[in-house]
């Protein structure tokens, strides 16, 4: 599971851990309550209750070279927070005189800020970066590096800070939490299958159903549901030497949300809906069968319809003996 981490959303009255160095994190926070998952993970808390669940499942890999963002701003301090936080850092000295003094001119001086806003308790939160910890190592993931800032209740965060948490952030964000079920795919005849012989392949509409997760901040009373709705399987045979039924490999989802057609008997020699045929025995090894879902991701937000997001797939190898057919000489 792809966590997001960095420093829980501090806006109790308890204090905060204290550290020698500019704030790192300090990791995320959750609870089970039944079928419900929740968790505290970068400033954003998300609500994974309809999302898949198993051993089975994976993330989507998105469309293109799109991906969720690396890092991003939201709420982290209450004023007196703030001031806990850092003034045991400017005690200890371990930053330097000079950054110790150039942050005491911002925070505390009046420049901009007076007496780390303590006038304005209740009326706003110091916002800082979050990163997405598992993808440190990515090119921009430590792009986030304005200073802390303020931003009163109810007003939009500096117009310079693309990367401030919104709706459209949230679901992207969503979107990287999103876990849907394997593509292992129901064959006729499994695993072992003829030269020329159709093989049907299906999956059964109750394992492939749209799966969702909620992303919120709570403070500032937004959120975002992501949602991943399967729409086609793509069929690919790990060899050259096969027929694709249909001939783009592509199996749409049925109606009822199935994909392709249970083989029944006396349909061995019918070309299946959803299928292929291998022309060439696979010898002393096997073919690796690569089934994969493509599934359709849309999100809703707060004060926003939302729209489309990549659409992201899913799949699964499997191996598939291919013999030939033996004929008896009289």
């Amino acid at each position: 599971m792809v966590v997001l981490v960095n420093a829980p959303l501090a806006l109790a009255d308890d204090p905060i851990d204290q550290t020698t160095k500019p704030p790192t994190g300090t990791g995320p926070s959750g609870d089970v309550n039944g079928n419900d998952l929740s968790a505290t993970a970068g400033g954003v808390v998300f609500d994974r209750s309809r999302n898949g669940t198993g051993s089975t499942v994976g993330p989507v890999a998105a469309a293109g070279n799109w991906s969720p963002p690396l890092c991003w701003y939201a709420p982290k301090y209450t004023p007196a927070q703030f001031k806990a936080y850092v003034e045991p850092i400017w005690a200890a000295g371990s930053t330097g005189n000079e950054w110790d003094v150039a942050q005491r001119k911002r925070y505390v001086e009046g420049e901009p800020y007076k007496d780390f806003n303590i006038d304005k308790a209740g009326k706003g939160y110091w916002w800082d970066s979050y990163a997405d910890m598992s993808r440190i190592g990515e090119p921009g993931a430590t792009a986030c590096d304005k200073p802390i800032f303020w931003v009163d209740t109810g007003t939009p965060p500096p117009a310079d800070v693309p990367e401030a948490i919104t709706p459209e952030i949230l679901a992207q964000l969503a979107y990287a939490e999103i876990r849907v079920p394997d593509t292992k795919i129901e064959l006729a005849p499994q695993a072992v299958t003829k030269v020329n012989l159709p093989t049907w392949a299906w999956l059964d509409k109750a394992e492939f159903k749209p799966v969702s997760v909620t992303a919120s901040v709570p403070v500032l009373n937004i959120q975002a549901t992501t949602t991943a709705t399967p729409v086609s399987l793509k069929i690919e045979p790990g060899t050259k030497d096969a027929t694709l039924h249909p001939a783009s490999g592509e199996c749409p989802i049925n109606a009822d949300g199935s994909i392709g057609t249970p083989y029944t008997k006396g349909s061995g020699n019918k070309t299946p809906p959803c299928g292929l045929t291998y022309l060439r025995a696979s010898g002393e090894g096997t073919y690796k069968l690569q089934a994969t879902i493509t599934w359709k991701i849309h999100w809703t937000g707060t004060g926003t319809p939302g729209g489309n997001l990549p659409d992201g797939t899913f799949g699964t190898t499997q191996d598939i003996t291919v013999q030939e057919i033996q004929a008896i000489n009289r």
